[in-house]
């Protein structure tokens, strides 16, 4: 099994999500008291988020791209950045090592291109919402035409993320705001919903609705497992799920 590097902490309620998800799939392939290889770069939220709040990504990219090859100089085989608003400086961190960088926008848009939709609605951070950091690659390499809720639904769906799932708050009366958000993406056309932040998933899952839904967290999580245990044999007693 090759080490998955984890540049996490953005926030840390959302990589324990990535460090137990990791762990239960490689349970899941491969039985036993099997875990994941993991190596993880843990920055401070604190330190990192005026960056993105204040448009400095250049400084955002330069502690990310240091928290890259210090994963590099570890030992990781593979890279995962656990965010997606951070993805605006991908190109950046890909550059500053030789290992394979997983794009969370590239596990989200072959999971949906599976189920062959063409219109999909975004949920995230007011920056991924707003920005270009997966609307373009998903459109250029998937084909994907993405929709995001208007003004007032983003301020709504920022500040949740920001007061409450970032601090691990999970309420109930913001999952019925998301669900309203996302019936409104709905009847504009949607046909599945992304969230589009790592944190999210906390709050919404599946069964809360019945356009599908396409988590960044775990579909990033199999995309990189699947690279850790390419070549490796599977026991034939356990389901490849």
């Amino acid at each position: 099994m090759k080490t998955i590097g984890l540049i996490g902490g953005m926030s840390w309620a959302s990589t324990v999500e990535y460090y137990r998800i990791l762990n239960q799939m490689a349970k899941e392939r491969l039985g036993g008291l099997h875990s994941a290889r993991v190596i993880l770069y843990s920055v401070d939220f604190a330190e990192i988020e005026p960056t993105m709040r204040e448009d400095r990504w250049d400084d955002a990219a330069t502690m990310l791209t240091g928290a890259a090859r210090s994963l590099h100089a570890a030992g990781a085989d593979l890279l995962l950045l656990c965010t997606n608003s951070f993805h605006k400086v991908a190109g950046q961190i890909e550059r500053a090592t030789p290992l394979p960088f997983l794009h969370i926008a590239d596990a989200c848009g072959q999971a949906i291109t599976a189920r062959r939709l063409k219109k999909i609605g975004l949920l995230g951070t007011r920056f991924t919402m707003e920005q270009d950091i997966l609307n373009s690659r998903l459109q250029q390499k998937f084909g994907l035409e993405v929709i995001v809720p208007d003004a007032a639904e983003r301020d709504t769906v920022h500040r949740i993320i920001f007061d409450e799932l970032i601090l691990n708050k999970i309420l109930p009366q913001s999952k019925a705001a998301y669900l309203e958000v996302m019936d409104s993406l709905r009847k504009r056309g949607a046909e599945g919903i992304i969230l589009g932040c790592t944190e999210i998933g906390l709050l919404i899952q599946q069964q809360d609705l019945a356009l599908p839904v396409f988590d960044t967290t775990p579909l990033h999580c199999r995309a990189a497992m699947e690279m850790a245990l390419a070549g490796e044999a599977v026991p034939a007693q356990v389901s490849r799920r």
